[in-house]
């Protein structure tokens, strides 16, 4: 067994799913079934969505073949794709690059737009269903999963179209020197899981072991920024595989949305997420203060976010949970809307959208085409309000579906890693 494949054993996937008897199974599944009625969840794609989808996911290569001298040929960068053990679609990538006087990240989304648009089936019905709802061992798609698993998927060594964000860097403060969004053919080196990840961090001989260490360093230094400038951290342990990633998808859906607003003058599907009232953060950081062998530093209660990045550093790790609850019960619901204006008060960004996972959320298929179109579809308001409503739906439906896990005693988080297996008779849940 290898290094990297010990590394993936030892994880919770490792373990072998959640084991349940039959009985059990039918009351999940009854309880799924009273949920995406309440919530109004499409489980199955109609039959039409579905033959689009296969008809429009066939021959990849010879549909490359042919645009390929309308896109930016990018099959000698070195590229690779960093996910979970379990994921069922590779739909971001990444390649980096250190030059005399510069930095270049290019973050490859999966060219979801060349196959589904406003003519196709598919767009209709993922506005329809607004995002991709995850339940512990259970997912409904947005778009069917034919296309994530085939064409829009970034699998090692197969050429794929690409949205590609390409950030040039400056090298002192990482800020953008130029942003270009272009469309692209990848093909990528390499599919790392977050534990491989770490190893190829570790050891010098490994393939891409440089392009990591580099993209960790920008990676790690962009987390310092984004908390220096006041971007509230609630999870400061993070390891370094998912800094990575979730650094470079900030830097990309950041320089997406600037790019539109600034270099194109174009609306798009912005991330609105407001501040709480002075009154609500003050209430939410004497909480924080009042937790056993926790103290917020005295020079920092002016600024709440930069309070609470700071007392999390310190805090005793069994509060950790405590703290971070505190802050959410006072923050409000983001929003996507058509005009940044007040900004992402979490991030502290003044301008803010997402953009890199087009396959499971509708806010990020709007963007693509907006970026591609250089044009927002008529209905965008009416567009963002529907984002935000499945959104809120998809999370009420997915804290509801945990408790009754609880409540039939299943752990959601083992279930969430391991996945479930029915067995014969009684079975006892192997938690």
């Amino acid at each position: 067994m290898s290094d990297e494949t010990q590394a993936d054993a030892g994880t919770a996937e490792g373990q072998g799913p959640v084991e349940i008897s039959e009985e059990l199974a039918r009351h999940l599944e009854n309880k799924r079934e009273e949920l995406f009625e309440k919530f109004e969840i499409r489980d199955e794609f109609p039959p039409a969505v579905l033959e689009e989808a296969e008809e429009l996911s066939g021959d990849v290569q010879g549909e490359i073949d042919e645009e390929i001298d309308d896109r930016r040929d990018l099959r000698d960068l070195t590229t690779w794709t960093t996910d979970p053990i379990d994921a069922q679609d590779f739909d971001d990538a990444i390649s980096v690059e250190e030059r005399e006087e510069e930095y270049v990240l290019w973050v490859h989304i999966a060219d979801v737009t060349h196959y589904v648009n406003p003519e196709t089936a598919m767009w209709d019905e993922a506005v329809e269903r607004g995002n991709t709802v995850y339940l512990p061992g259970y997912t409904i798609h947005m778009l069917p999963p034919v296309l994530a698993e085939s064409v829009c998927s970034l699998v090692p060594n197969e050429e794929r179209f690409a949205h590609t964000v390409e950030m040039h860097l400056d090298k002192e403060n990482l800020s953008y020197e130029t942003i270009d969004i272009y469309k692209s053919v990848i093909e990528s080196d390499e599919r790392l899981t977050y534990s491989q990840a770490e190893n190829r961090l570790e050891d010098p001989d490994a393939p891409l072991h440089e392009e990591n260490v580099l993209v960790h360093e920008l990676a790690d230094r962009m987390h310092e920024i984004r908390k220096e400038d006041g971007s509230l951290v609630l999870n400061p342990a993070r390891d370094r595989a998912h800094t990575i990633i979730e650094e470079c998808m900030l830097k990309a859906n950041k320089a997406v949305t600037h790019e539109l607003m600034w270099s194109r003058g174009v609306e798009a599907m912005y991330r609105v997420h407001p501040q709480p009232s002075p009154d609500e953060w003050s209430k939410a950081l004497q909480e924080i203060q009042d937790l056993d062998g926790v103290s917020i530093p005295g020079d920092k209660w002016d600024d709440p976010r930069m309070a609470v990045n700071a007392t999390l550093e310190d805090a005793p790790g069994r509060q950790l949970d405590k703290i971070q609850w505190a802050v959410m019960k006072v923050m409000p619901r983001a929003r996507y809307m058509n005009d940044p204006f007040g900004g992402h008060h979490a991030l502290n960004f003044e301008i803010y959208g997402h953009f890199t996972s087009p396959i499971r959320r509708l806010s990020d298929l709007i963007n693509h085409w907006i970026v591609y179109q250089n044009d927002v579809p008529e209905n965008l308001v009416a567009l963002c309000d529907r984002a935000s409503d499945r959104q809120k739906d998809a999370e009420q439906c997915e804290r509801e579906y945990k408790t009754f896990l609880q409540e039939v005693g299943l752990d959601p988080t083992a279930v969430n890693n391991r996945g479930i297996e029915v067995v014969e008779g009684d079975a006892e849940n192997t938690l």
